[in-house]
Parts: structure tokens; sequence; C-alpha cells
């Protein structure tokens, strides 16, 4: 139905996490009316993520350069660092504006099922980081895999480092969320996790 240069636009743009056939069909016919100079910068913005998008070498954030601009940062806390999943969790935080300290970034959780193991994780990094701050925030995600991340940093972290406060992230219901449609983990952290109206 399409021109060979197109459907292999169309694959191109199916194989990105949420984009589905007609949502890719529409991205490719729209990049075949773009002009020539624009569709030039957007296969350069490409080609620059792949060729000089780094980890930051301090906390595995995405960077162009060797230290991410959160970690050079003389304002941010580094004193407190918020550990996450990936450079995804560290973006949402930024956005929603709250925390002024450093991240560390483990590149996923253990997960034996899936062959991961802590050592495949940037763990040792983060307990060498640990020993010069005063508060690690543990904010893996509230999964299986998650909390069993959450509960091996936190050991590791006491044992390494014991004058270092470890805390997590109180998981509870999304805004707007209704009770109904929350899972009984979402409920019992909302639930424990409760604070004051005063």
């Amino acid at each position: 139905m399409y021109p060979s240069s197109i459907q292999k636009l169309i694959e191109s743009f199916r194989s990105l996490p949420g984009v589905g056939e007609k949502t890719a069909e529409r991205y490719a016919l729209s990049v075949s009316e773009m002009e020539p100079e624009k569709v030039e910068q957007f296969a350069l913005a490409l080609t620059d993520v792949r060729t000089k998008l780094k980890r930051c070498s301090v906390c595995g954030n995405l960077s162009d350069q060797d230290e991410c601009e959160i970690c050079r940062n003389p304002d941010r806390s580094h004193k407190q660092i918020f550990v996450v999943q990936s450079p995804k969790d560290v973006i949402a935080m930024e956005k929603a504006g709250e925390y002024r300290g450093v991240y560390h970034v483990l590149n996923g959780v253990i997960s034996p099922s899936k062959g991961v193991m802590p050592e495949d994780l940037e763990i040792d990094k983060l307990v060498e980081r640990a020993a010069n701050c005063e508060e690690v925030i543990l904010a893996t995600s509230n999964t299986m895999d998650g909390e069993t991340t959450a509960m091996y940093l936190d050991r590791l972290l006491r044992e390494q480092c014991p004058d270092l406060l470890v805390t997590r992230i109180a998981h509870g219901l999304p805004a707007g969320g209704l009770l109904d449609y929350a899972d009984e983990m979402t409920l019992a952290y909302a639930l424990s996790n409760r604070r004051s109206m005063k």
C-alpha cells in the first residue's frame, strides 16, 4: 500500500513504545511532507541522541557531558541522594519541582526471575557516594522487584554507612485516584503512611 521507504519508516516508528500502526502511519506521512531541512534536523536529532548522549559519571543520569546538569549544580544538596530505577524517574521528580538534592540511577531493579542481580546494577557506586552524604531516599517502584531492591539497599547501606539515614518514599493513591481502582499494596501503603490533616 505504501512505498517501501514509507513502510520502513512506519515500521521504525512502530518499534517505539506506545506507538501503534495508525500513529506510526501519521508520523511517517508527516515526515514525508516536511521540508528537506526539517527532515535533516529530525534525523540529526535522532543520531545525536545515540552518539552524544551518555550516562553521568557520578549518578548515571542522562547527560551530554561527563557530569549531568544536576550533579554539576552547586545549589543542589549533595548530602541527600534520591535513588531511582531509570532516568525517566529523574525527569518525573524534576517536573514535580519538590526535590533539591541529587540522584542516583540504578538502571533497573533486582529481579532474579529476569536474571538481574545486585552486581548488574549501579549499587557499588551508590554505596561509595552514600559514605559522604546524610540521607539516601529509596524510590524504587512499588512492585515485588522494586521492594526487593529497596530492602536490599536498605540493609547494605545501613551495614556500610551506619550513621546514614535511609528512607523510603511513601507509596499511596495517585491524585484523583479512587479507592476501588487501587490495589491492596497501594491501599496498605496509603493507610500506614497517612498524615494528620491539621
